[in-house]
């Protein structure tokens, strides 16, 4: 009788905390899908950063790094391409974040009075504590979905006209799905910390990027969506597991895979007098590569050198 009620307990337990965070491995209609409730990741705090005085950094550079999916190591930030009751893609906790919980604040990248590609977190889309402001859901759906014009098809499923005998159009919203995002732009910061004497890194923002296509189907180029202040997202990738190829029980957080630099990328960008990319002044793929090579390495000369100083 005991067992039947702590079943019964543990039971509605997986179903308040899949309510909040739904990474438990309980479903939707309250059955456990495995052999215990998944309460280590769901639950798990924000692991804080060591102190940092601005006295501490004796060096500092500021990188912007691209993470394509479709590297082997990222796999785990692209799937599964849909939500499973027990992990999700990276992009889905995003979209969680901000469209069901509004714990996270998207920075838009095209603002009033400009452009924020760098991540300088210049345009936050807030909801003046209404979420359910006509405006602000606007902003965000822009930011979420995608928009295309097709033509519009009657009962018969031939094109309907217009007055004037014109094909009519209409505006069709679809969400950007997970399998839409092709790359994240990382922007960090790294330093040596001589209280520690350690070359250290944080993430200070990550943005997801798509390929953008026009009304006729055909590529226009990468577009990205918008910037996220990564200190705030670890507050939410802390509790959404990450998928481990040698063992289901031991996964990890994606807070703890950024954690542990546990994905491929590239150095497009370092900050620079002129504000440029890589792309800017290696515009061949390889030659950028090696560039990207180069700025890495030099960062690891410096720290080597910083022991001499």
């Amino acid at each position: 009788m005991k067992t039947k009620i702590l079943g019964i307990a543990m039971m509605m337990m997986g179903g308040i905390a899949f309510g909040q965070l739904p990474s438990t491995g309980v479903s939707p209609s309250n059955v456990l899908d495995g052999l215990y409730v998944q309460q280590h990741i769901p639950t798990k705090k924000v692991i804080s950063y060591a102190p940092l005085r601005e006295a501490d950094v004796m060096w500092s550079k500021r990188v912007w790094r691209t993470l394509d999916v479709q590297q082997k190591l990222n796999f785990p930030l692209f799937y599964p391409r849909e939500p499973l009751t027990d992990r999700m893609a990276l992009w889905d906790i995003i979209k969680y974040g901000i469209e069901e919980e509004g714990s996270l604040t998207p920075y838009e990248i095209n603002g009033e009075s400009g452009f924020d590609f760098d991540g300088e977190f210049l345009f936050p889309l807030t909801s003046n504590g209404n979420p359910n402001d006509t405006a602000y859901q606007t902003s965000r759906d822009n930011l979420l979905y995608s928009t295309s014009t097709v033509m519009k098809i009657g009962e018969d499923g031939e094109p309907e006209l217009d007055s004037e005998g014109y094909e009519t159009y209409i505006t069709d919203r679809s969400p950007i799905l997970a399998n839409q995002i092709v790359k994240y732009y990382v922007k960090e910061d790294w330093f040596f910390d001589k209280q520690r004497s350690v070359m250290d890194v944080r993430i200070i923002g990550i943005s997801p990027v798509i390929v953008e296509y026009d009304d006729e189907g055909e590529v226009k180029g990468e577009k990205q969506l918008f910037w996220l202040y990564f200190p705030e997202c670890r507050y939410v990738f802390q509790n959404y597991f990450v998928y481990n190829r040698k063992n289901d029980a031991q996964r990890m957080s994606f807070d703890d895979l950024f954690w542990k630099r546990m994905f491929a990328s590239f150095i497009h960008k370092e900050s620079n007098v002129y504000d440029r990319e890589v792309k800017n002044y290696e515009n061949n793929g390889v030659k950028a590569l090696l560039e990207s090579e180069r700025i890495k390495n030099q960062m690891l000369i410096i720290e080597h050198d910083l022991w001499h100083l």
